[in-house]
């Protein structure tokens, strides 16, 4: 489903370099809920970038479906990308616009006005009475199904989720990871999600990986928690925990 083949990713700073990824090797597998852990400036954003292309590697390649995105024509690049969609963390909803308008922005983009389409995502979060609604009203939790259900309006086969639940409280928390949950479940969409938040990848992934300054420090099944203390590093500490 989505292949890194010896994927290393550099940015120049002044007269340097920057590695942000480093001969990163995986494959994430259709319909997984997939894990990425580590500390700021791991490479975990770097890499969900990769994904949808809005970053190409230096060297290596990423491949969706078996096609690699930077070796396509810029239309069929744009086409491919539809099939991918992006939570953020800080829900980017657009403050002047009701809820529904937020959903069905991605459909308009595209010259496409399907009401049902949009009231049916705002079902699916437990949204539609609030269609009328500006987000500076909603809660956090309520903005994240938002931006989730703009997310899936052109239902996506895979779902990129950048620390989607780290501005909320626990309970917020919890409702999001479950409306994750049954976009898979429903929808059957492979789930990317990068926290660094371990409590989240252990209650929902089914296999994580955790990055240390760019390099893949481990590859992880995630199964029930250790109950001995965790020491170490951040890495050392997140694959104990996780595995």
């Amino acid at each position: 489903m989505i292949e890194f083949r010896h994927v290393t990713k550099t940015f120049p700073q002044g007269r340097s370099t920057v590695t942000a990824l480093d001969d990163i090797d995986l494959t994430i597998a259709e319909n997984e809920m997939f894990g990425i852990v580590g500390e700021s400036g791991s490479g975990k954003s770097t890499l969900l970038r990769l994904i949808n292309h809005l970053e190409a590697p230096t060297s290596g390649a990423v491949r969706v479906d078996g096609e690699d995105l930077s070796a396509l024509p810029a239309r069929a690049q744009r086409e491919r990308r539809r099939r991918i969609a992006m939570v953020f963390q800080q829900f980017n909803l657009l403050a002047n616009s009701t809820v529904f308008d937020n959903v069905a922005m991605p459909l308009r983009l595209q010259g496409r006005r399907e009401r049902d389409t949009v009231m049916q995502m705002l079902e699916f979060v437990k949204m539609a009475g609030h269609r009328d609604k500006h987000p500076s009203t909603l809660s956090g939790g309520e903005k994240q199904r938002v931006a989730i259900a703009r997310a899936l309006a052109n239902r996506p086969r895979i779902l990129l989720c950048d620390e989607p639940t780290s501005a909320l409280d626990s309970g917020h928390t919890e409702e999001i990871m479950a409306t994750l949950d049954e976009v898979r479940t429903q929808f059957h969409t492979t789930i990317v999600l990068v926290s660094h938040e371990l409590d989240v990848i252990k209650s929902s992934c089914d296999r994580a990986a955790v990055l240390e300054q760019g390099r893949l420090a481990a590859l992880t099944d995630v199964v029930a928690p250790p109950t001995r203390e965790r020491t170490g590093s951040y890495a050392d500490r997140a694959r104990e925990y996780l595995a």
